[in-house]
C-alpha cells in the first residue's frame, strides 16, 4: 500500500475516534449497555460538575459516567454552595419521579380526595400489608387535612401472587374505593377480572426504588418509605406542594 493510501486510512481513523470522543451520549449508551442490556436510559446530559455527565434512568434513577463512557458511578453529587450542601443527584430525581408519578391517568388510580384538596399523595400499596391497612385507616384524617391519596399498586410478592389476586379485583370492582376499604379491613373482596394496571404499576414502582410498602411519593416527587402518622405525612405533603 501506497504512503498516501496509508496516511488516508490513519486518518479516517482518528477522525472516527474524534469523533466518537466527540459524542458523549453515543459512547456513555454504548457502555451502559454493554455493562447491561437493557439499561431504561431516559436521557444524557452534562451535569453541574465539569467533565462529568449525568445519566437519567427511566423513573428517575441517576448515574453518572465520563464523557468516554469508561468510568460509571453510582451515588450523590453534591454542590457546595455558601456553605450548605445541595444534593444535585437527590434534587433532579425527584423532578424525574414527580413527573413520572404525576402523569398516571386518574383512571388507573384508586382516588380518595377532600372536596378542596390541597396537595395530593401517591401511595404504592399492598392489601395484605398491616401498615398499610393502618395508613389506610387514616386517609379520613388526611383528607380532613386537605391532602388527596392516590393509591397505586405493589404487589409485595410479585406478579401471580396472592397479594397480586387482591389488588386485580380492588381495581377491577365496580367501586374501587369500597373494594378498597374492605381489603383494608381485612375483609374478602369478591374476586374480579379485567384489563387492569397492577403488572405496570408493580413494575413502575421498581424502576422508581420502591422496596416496600407503604411507599408515599409527595407531589415534588420525594419519597417517603413505610409508614407515618396523619399529621407528620400531612405537614410533608404540604410543604413538598409549597416548593413544587
Amino acid at each position: 500500500m501506497r504512503v498516501s493510501s496509508l496516511f488516508a486510512v490513519a486518518a479516517l481513523g482518528l477522525a472516527s475516534t474524534l469523533a466518537l470522543a466527540a459524542d458523549p451520549d453515543q459512547a456513555i449508551r454504548k457502555a451502559l449497555q454493554q455493562m447491561q442490556p437493557g439499561l431504561p436510559i431516559e436521557s444524557i446530559a452534562e451535569s453541574p460538575m465539569a467533565g462529568l455527565y449525568q445519566v437519567q434512568l427511566k423513573g428517575g434513577r441517576m448515574l453518572y459516567a465520563s464523557a468516554d463512557g469508561q468510568f460509571v458511578m453510582q451515588g450523590y453529587l453534591y454542590q457546595l454552595k455558601g456553605g450548605k450542601p445541595l444534593n444535585l443527584t437527590e434534587k433532579a430525581e425527584s423532578q424525574a419521579v414527580a413527573k413520572t408519578i404525576n402523569g398516571i391517568p386518574a383512571s388507573e388510580m384508586v382516588i380518595f380526595a377532600p372536596k378542596e384538596p390541597k396537595t395530593h399523595i401517591t401511595v404504592f400499596t399492598d392489601t395484605d400489608c398491616g401498615y398499610c391497612q393502618k395508613l389506610h385507616s387514616e386517609v379520613p384524617e388526611l383528607n380532613r387535612l386537605g391532602v388527596e391519596v392516590r393509591y397505586v399498586a405493589f404487589p409485595r410478592q410479585g406478579v401471580g401472587s396472592h397479594g397480586y389476586g387482591d389488588l386485580v379485583s380492588v381495581w377491577c370492582a365496580k367501586d374501587r374505593q369500597a373494594a378498597m376499604n374492605k381489603a383494608k379491613a381485612r375483609e374478602k373482596v369478591p374476586a374480579a377480572t379485567c384489563d387492569n394496571p397492577v403488572a405496570r404499576q408493580f413494575e413502575l414502582g421498581q424502576m422508581v426504588g420502591v422496596q416496600g410498602t407503604p411507599a408515599v411519593v409527595l407531589a415534588n416527587g420525594q419519597m417517603i418509605p413505610g409508614y407515618q402518622p396523619a399529621p407528620q405525612l400531612a405537614k410533608q405533603a404540604l410543604a413538598a406542594q409549597a416548593t413544587n
